[in-house]
């Protein structure tokens, strides 16, 4: 029988993350890439996003189909109605907060505790144990932390460097100042935690890459099984942030960075 489609691309993401560890290689490579430029398939030909995929259009037109639609082009509305809908830029989010009467600091207060309460929850219930313990286990076992997170994840990184530093794990914190690339001191006995949320960035992806041919462990903090630092992880530890008027909050990616760093310093000692 086959499944209703999902109405809109949050629900078509969620569908894809519960049929992932199910999905054959080339339709796997189809959710990877529908996942990863949505705004791409929005406009795409099923011939030039198939290329993009590296699967032939059959493919992509069979994964439209197992996800619920009757085909690609019902599958790509959801991206176009995606992009009408994109969020918003900072001053239009708090235009919009202040005309539904949300722009006092009790009530966005009140808003950001509550958003920041169910997201800790969900990544609490979701991250499964054995991924975190296999996580505390290499980033013990590692000579050098070598932590990597710009833009939105920035803080989050900056903050791990420092944890780990206090806890007794060598850190290098690479926040691309300059445009200095610090990729050659990275080396096989070292471990790269890397932080990417979408819309992804390029730097982070490519410091992972670079690490995972290299031979490190690799450590991903990111919010979906096929964003691009998956195929470059050996451990991937998904963080799903809700937000409040197109703003999202990290409570809970703070949450998993303060567990990791005490974690592991707890490992150093017990160890």
């Amino acid at each position: 029988m086959q499944p209703s489609p999902p109405a809109d691309f949050e629900d078509l993401r969620q569908r894809l993350s519960a049929m992932h560890d199910g999905l054959p290689k080339r339709l796997r490579q189809c959710a990877a890439y529908v996942l990863r430029e949505p705004d791409r398939i929005a406009f795409d030909t099923v011939a030039e996003a198939a290329a993009a995929a590296e699967v032939p259009p059959s493919a992509m037109i069979r994964f439209s189909k197992l996800v619920g639609y009757s085909g690609y082009s019902e599958m790509q509305r959801v991206f176009r109605a995606r992009l009408s809908n994109a969020w918003p830029d900072y001053s239009t989010r708090l235009t919009r907060l202040k005309t539904a009467g949300a722009g006092s600091p009790e009530s966005v207060l009140a808003e950001f505790a509550e958003v920041s309460r169910g997201s800790i929850s969900r990544m609490a219930l979701s991250l499964e144990p054995e991924r975190l313990q296999e996580a505390v286990r290499r980033l013990a076992g590692a000579r050098i932390v070598h932590v990597v997170g710009l833009r939105r994840a920035f803080s989050v990184a900056a903050y791990l460097a420092y944890s780990f530093e206090k806890v007794g794990r060598p850190t290098m914190l690479h926040d691309m100042s300059g445009r200095l690339d610090h990729a050659g001191m990275l080396a096989p006995d070292d471990a790269l935690l890397a932080i990417s949320f979408a819309p992804y960035t390029p730097e982070t992806v490519a410091l992972a890459q670079h690490a995972k041919a290299r031979g490190l462990s690799v450590i991903a903090i990111t919010d979906s099984q096929f964003s691009p630092l998956a195929p470059h992880s050996d451990v991937l530890l998904g963080v799903d942030e809700l937000d409040f008027g197109a703003f999202r909050s990290l409570a809970a990616t703070f949450c998993l960075a303060a567990t990791l760093a005490v974690a592991t310093g707890a490992a150093l000692e017990g160890g």
